[in-house]
């Protein structure tokens, strides 16, 4: 009987801890409504999950009190002074987690949700503190205020419940955005622009290699042309990242704040799509409390920019740049990042949606199947057996599929504007950065037979760059961007990887390093410029090109990175939006 007293208290502060993570839910998607199933659901979904395994830690931790401790608690079903000390320690870790949480995603949020959940976080925190306070004195010397000191209590629990909750509101409504006006005028004649995407590039690593003599097309690039630093956006998934950039718009505008979509139900119609960290929320997904649903190009609330080069009758290629399926119709094609998915799919079922037009998709299958039936040797052709896992091998023989067909379909329609996304560098990035940067890991003396992995996989890409150089004509544009960089993987999550058997990743990008944007041309100035951000891509296209950028966008075109006589005779053109 003694044990299960210890057990319904332990249940209490596990029911309080699991609505915490609820309330920290609703406060990080400010336009799920709080009245409403899918909230019910959230909280359901929630107390399933968390509540067990607070409950069993809670009940661990009194249980070996008992044991240590000279006098053994002699609780009642729910003591008020353990519930004091529970309620305390639930609500101050709550505070910290909900601090940490604005911290990281605080760009995510509009001004007014950051706000909220900003008053949201002080008013945890000040019960928490008035709840360690009652713990201290039930515990000294108000010994016989048992029922003033218990309502007291239960008043700071429901508080710090629904405080946050209150100041959440009832949830925002979406503000319409500003449409444009008239129709565009089709463009007779635009320059050029090749984009690279480069998922886990670091500038300074970039740097080091070139003043070790390597890496020479990028070496090329940042003597002759023009370098700045990229800010990115939280949390660094490729999805959101690129998104930004394509649409010159953070997430408050362009709907995509994360790399899918959450339900605790397939009717749930209110979208989740920011989940907390510090707090193993992405575990509710591994273990079927909820399911996550992948973005699609059905998902943008803003147009990419190819959609408004499109406008403009401007030719475009795009290949491997996320949340471009379905692929829509437009001038010139479009081949999704989830083609790959489908390549090794016996009924090839997935891979009709996944290009357009038609021709697209018929190139991409016969270079795919090339490439898919390549040994592995043929793929990576500077590495050896044993040397990479069976993911990597693929991660790099889909870059090369992917970099095949952009060629052939750039040869058959001539876009004007090209882009093509890389993503083994990432890959590589997470296992191998150690062998490559091991000043980052404080071990300078790390010595490896041959060459780094990652470096190797930089030379490739930097052939790749030399092949996108070669084409240029005088007057075009060449980017190489990069929308976040990689930094060490934190020693708790190296060692928390080995303990539970998991492959180590020693590179991250979860602190959202900066990336970098290269551009070379014979209208691009030299030197390293003020530091910028990832939304600054599309309007800088649009402004090389001659069209108007959007009064609407977060970005900025970056004149800067251009000749100032080129400048001059190519002032910035506005429109109050490109939106339909």
């Amino acid at each position: 009987m003694h044990y299960l007293r210890l057990l319904t208290n332990a249940l209490a502060g596990g029911v309080l801890v699991s609505l915490y993570v609820a309330v920290l839910v609703l406060q990080l998607n400010p336009r799920l409504p709080i009245v409403s199933w899918t909230a019910v659901h959230w909280f359901g979904a929630a107390l399933a999950f968390y509540a067990p395994y607070a409950t069993a830690i809670l009940f661990v931790l009194l249980f070996a009190r008992d044991l240590l401790a000279s006098r053994p608690l002699r609780p009642a079903w729910l003591s008020l002074r353990l519930l004091a000390w529970l309620a305390a320690a639930g609500a101050g870790a709550a505070a910290v987690v909900t601090w940490a949480n604005l911290t990281a995603f605080r760009e995510m949020l509009t001004d007014t949700a950051g706000i909220r959940m900003r008053d949201g976080a002080i008013f945890t925190s000040s019960c928490a503190v008035a709840l360690i306070v009652v713990a201290i004195v039930r515990y000294s010397f108000w010994r016989r205020g048992r029922r003033a000191a218990g309502t007291l209590m239960v008043v700071l629990m429901v508080l710090s419940v629904v405080g946050p909750l209150w100041l959440r509101g009832p949830g925002e409504t979406p503000v319409r955005l500003p449409t444009r006006w008239t129709l565009p005028a089709p463009m007779s004649f635009v320059p050029s622009v090749t984009v690279l995407l480069l998922d886990g590039a670091s500038l300074g690593f970039v740097r080091q290699r070139v003043a070790a003599g390597q890496l020479g097309n990028l070496a090329r690039m940042l003597d002759r042309g023009a370098a700045i630093d990229l800010a990115t956006v939280r949390p660094t998934q490729v999805e959101p990242v690129w998104v930004a950039a394509a649409t010159g718009k953070f997430a408050e505008k362009n709907g995509i704040r994360s790399a899918s979509e959450y339900l605790v139900r397939d009717t749930d119609s209110d979208r989740v799509d920011i989940l907390p960290d510090y707090c193993f929320a992405y575990a509710l997904s591994s273990q079927g409390f909820i399911r996550g649903r992948p973005h699609s190009s059905a998902s943008l609330d803003a147009r990419p920019v190819w959609d408004i080069l499109t406008d403009y009758q401007v030719p475009v290629g795009v290949v491997n740049w996320p949340l471009t399926y379905p692929a829509g119709p437009g001038l010139g094609y479009v081949l999704s990042d989830r083609f790959d998915d489908a390549a090794t799919s016996p009924l090839r079922l997935a891979d009709a949606e996944a290009g357009n037009p038609t021709t697209t998709v018929d190139v991409a299958r016969e270079t795919f199947d090339r490439w898919h039936g390549r040994a592995w040797y043929e793929v990576v052709v500077p590495f050896t057996q044993g040397e990479l896992s069976a993911a990597d091998i693929n991660r790099a023989r889909w870059d090369r599929a992917y970099s095949d067909t952009a060629s052939a379909l750039n040869q058959q329609f001539a876009p004007r504007f090209r882009a093509i996304r890389y993503e083994g560098l990432e890959t590589f990035g997470h296992v191998y950065l150690r062998q490559a940067q091991p000043e980052l890991f404080r071990d300078p003396r790390w010595v490896a037979a041959v060459r780094p992995v990652l470096d190797r996989y930089y030379a490739y890409l930097d052939a790749e760059v030399g092949r996108a150089m070669q084409a240029l004509a005088p007057g075009d544009l060449l980017l190489v961007i990069s929308g976040f960089g990689m930094d060490a993987t934190p020693v708790s999550k190296r060692l928390l990887a080995r303990l539970l058997g998991e492959r180590e990743f020693t590179g991250t990008h979860e602190a959202g390093p900066d990336g970098f944007l290269l551009a070379y041309g014979s209208a691009v100035a030299t030197g390293q410029f003020p530091r910028g951000a990832v939304v600054d891509l599309a309007p800088t296209i649009l402004y090389f090109m001659g069209i108007p950028v959007g009064r609407d966008m977060d970005g900025y075109p970056r004149t800067d990175l251009f000749q100032s006589a080129w400048t001059a005779e190519h002032p910035v053109k506005y429109v109050a939006s490109h939106e339909k």
